[in-house]
């Protein structure tokens, strides 16, 4: 303040926010020598590469100069945007732009076709939780049909790795997003299981600073006058950054032996309330005098508090010390006919209650479905 009042810096010199700021603990740092084998001199398929986390796993494999890099995505405008920014930055790397979703599996096909590529990076997802819950459908044929096409081309056409890109919302599910997600973990694990290839999965927390976060909304408000939202004074959630979580999934790509699932000792969870008192404060703001916080209640699927591991799985050291292994457990008996089933009903316009009961049938620990979908499951194996 003294320097301010005398003139020798101005308050422009005071920085912005860091997300960094946030996450009450030290940024993790990779190894991302080790994970040069993924993409050096090979072609590389990032799906749902104009997202937050599919755009920055572009930066990071772009660094380790691959041969190729596929961007591949739905929406036209984001991947022109990754396109030129990669371009610009790494002059020397080809990139591919390719506007397809991974739900029309002949098209994905044509890509495996052309392109063979050595690694695959799966971000293409639906991720909003209380969107979702309105939109079983999509989040079916998106979160599951969408990762059965990109697990069933990469065996056949020879990927070395595969990975993932799933949450800790797969973890006893309360949500239809977090259900779909647990359904492609296994996707991925049983085609690991039977082509014995290097495919494993990757569970996130919460992603400080991804298009749709609570911080960037938070800020906003903030911008506004207030009030800042949240949903409950107890919700807590694990928090990593976006080049925290992208080198996780480089990390697990190289050390993966197929099948497991890996998360990223991300310390204790965070309470939101502090998350948003931080935020008040680091914007140079007193709660309660200048930004009113306000509670909305729960919305629909979200819980209190994510989980990292099911107690069925064993959690285990890799040789990154603040990266875990989890070996899955069995998987369901008859899967890949209850996938079908499950995705052609999506797509032929089967009630949610419908939808619901035979993901519970996946996913057994599924709270999201009621206990007249879960009696009404005799109907539907039937069909």
């Amino acid at each position: 303040m003294f320097d301010i009042l005398s003139g020798r810096v101005t308050v422009a010199s005071l920085r912005e926010v860091e997300i960094q700021d946030l996450l009450r603990r030290d940024p993790i740092q990779t190894d991302l020598e080790q994970v040069r084998s993924l993409a050096t001199g090979e072609t590389v398929l990032v799906t749902g590469a104009g997202g937050s986390i599919g755009s920055e796993l572009c930066r990071q494999v772009a660094r380790l100069e691959p041969a190729q890099l596929l961007l591949l995505g739905h929406g036209e405008n984001s991947i022109f945007d990754i396109e030129l920014e990669l371009t610009e930055r790494y002059p020397n790397v080809t990139c591919v732009p390719l506007i397809a979703d991974v739900r029309d599996r002949e098209r994905m096909r044509q890509v495996f076709e052309t392109y063979r590529p050595y690694s695959v990076f799966h971000a293409a997802a639906h991720k909003h939780v209380p969107l979702m819950e309105s939109n079983t459908s999509e989040a079916i044929t998106n979160n599951v049909a969408g990762t059965r096409n990109v697990a069933d081309l990469s065996a056949e056409f020879g990927v070395e790795h595969l990975v993932l890109i799933s949450t800790d919302k797969a973890v006893r599910p309360t949500s239809v997003m977090g259900a779909t997600k647990r359904v492609a973990e296994q996707i991925v694990q049983e085609v690991a299981e039977t082509s014995g290839r290097n495919f494993v999965a990757v569970r996130f927390g919460n992603v400080l600073g991804s298009r749709g976060s609570v911080v960037p909304t938070f800020l906003r408000q903030i911008r506004n006058g207030g009030p800042v939202t949240v949903t409950h004074p107890e919700m807590r959630r694990y928090f990593m950054t976006i080049p925290e979580a992208v080198q996780l999934v480089l990390q697990a790509g190289a050390i993966g032996k197929g099948g497991e699932v890996f998360v990223l000792n991300m310390g204790e969870p965070v309470r939101i309330l502090d998350l948003a008192k931080d935020l008040i404060k680091l914007s140079g703001l007193e709660v309660g005098t200048d930004i009113e916080i306000r509670f909305t209640g729960t919305r629909p699927g979200e819980k209190l508090y994510e989980e990292l591991f099911f107690t069925s799985e064993n959690a285990l050291p890799t040789g990154h010390p603040k990266v875990l292994r989890a070996k899955n457990g069995v998987l369901p008996i008859g899967l890949s006919t209850v996938v079908e089933l499950l995705t052609d009903g999506a797509r032929s316009g089967w009630s949610d209650e419908q939808l619901r009961t035979l993901l519970v049938r996946l996913v057994p620990d599924f709270q999201g479905a009621s206990d007249v979908a879960a009696e009404a499951d005799v109907e539907i194996a039937g069909a």
